[in-house]
């Protein structure tokens, strides 16, 4: 655990708080974003992620940078897959493209206390019961194994238990009303179908979750590091989503590159039990190398997958309701009631 100062979290809450009152601002008004536009606000999430990445490094030390910087970036290639399931949502229920922001916009803020939530509970765990690591190296090979077997589950947004759920505490009417998440009825207050997609999406990252807290776990027990390195990656996920919506079919190797990347976080965790529980002698995969396995995987994946599909292009606006539709999740992470 690192000591970490109280303005060192103030500044970082106040960092998300601005940043998110800015991205709203800026998008007050229904909009189709396109890829220019979704392009520099992606380059501004990830600018400000390795911003406080350096003020990590100067405040707490080599160590508690470099595992920011690992978390962040791990995160930030897991939850690539979050994108695939962005567009399945939008296609089924029919989101019209200027309020998709929206909807993600809540999403993120969702993200964001559930992932709080998941993460403290994960760090106490594991501080007291050091064995739950081979629990959740466990759980990771599991992914792998479903990634590498190419193993597809179905995944129907409208059946997922979070739509049920609200369907059940209140009435949704089958038509959209703008970008209103209610709107009065015969004098009652009835949802639109843009709850429901928040709902479908909110869903959607609870069971993403189920990979992503073992896997940021390894690389750090220190609930600044695992929490910040968290919000910074999932900040940036509806700009990445936005640029990247058109392209996201054409990425036929990423699956196998997260497959390699969660095996590898797997062997880190049995190694930092062993090394904790068994014997001192056992080694530990130190977090330069987590750092470097995370880049050169991740980078060979995307440039493999770019030149299997020459044709990609990066112009225009991104992601039509016709991308959308044809948009399948990749083998192996893919979403259901497990």
């Amino acid at each position: 655990m690192f000591d970490v100062p109280y303005w060192l979290w103030i500044a970082f809450v106040a960092t998300v708080v601005v940043s998110l009152v800015v991205d709203l601002l800026a998008h007050r008004s229904a909009h189709v974003i396109g890829f220019k536009e979704a392009a520099a606000w992606s380059g501004l999430w990830v600018g400000l992620a390795l911003v406080f990445g350096a003020v990590v490094f100067l405040v707490l030390g080599g160590t508690a940078g470099t595992e920011y910087t690992t978390a962040w970036l791990l995160e930030k290639s897991l939850s690539v897959d979050n994108l695939f399931v962005f567009a399945l949502i939008f296609a089924y229920f029919k989101v019209p493209r200027a309020y998709q922001h929206r909807v993600l916009f809540f999403g993120v803020i969702g993200a964001l206390v559930f992932r709080g939530v998941f993460l403290a509970a994960g760090v106490a765990v594991v501080s007291r019961f050091t064995a739950v690591l081979f629990v959740f190296a466990a759980i990771l090979f599991y992914s792998v194994y479903k990634i590498l077997k190419g193993e597809e589950e179905s995944f129907d947004p409208g059946r997922s238990f979070a739509v049920r759920l609200l369907r059940k505490v209140v009435p949704v009417r089958d038509t959209y009303a703008g970008p209103k998440f209610f709107v009065k009825e015969a004098g009652k207050r009835v949802a639109t179908p843009l709850l429901a997609v928040v709902a479908a999406i909110e869903a959607a990252d609870l069971i993403f979750a189920v990979d992503s807290v073992p896997a940021v776990l390894a690389v750090s027990d220190d609930t600044f590091i695992v929490y910040t390195s968290n919000a910074f990656a999932i900040l940036g996920l509806r700009a990445l989503y936005f640029m990247l919506s058109g392209l996201l079919d054409r990425f036929h190797y990423l699956s196998k590159g997260l497959a390699i990347i969660l095996g590898f976080i797997g062997v880190k965790l049995i190694l930092q039990a062993t090394h904790k529980m068994v014997s001192p002698s056992v080694p530990e995969i130190p977090s330069l190398v987590s750092l470097a396995v995370i880049v050169v995987v991740l980078a060979a994946s995307v440039i493999l997958s770019l030149r299997r599909a020459p044709d990609a292009t990066t112009g225009g606006d991104a992601g039509g309701p016709e991308e959308e539709e044809a948009l399948t999740p990749p083998r192996g992470r893919q979403q259901d009631s497990r």
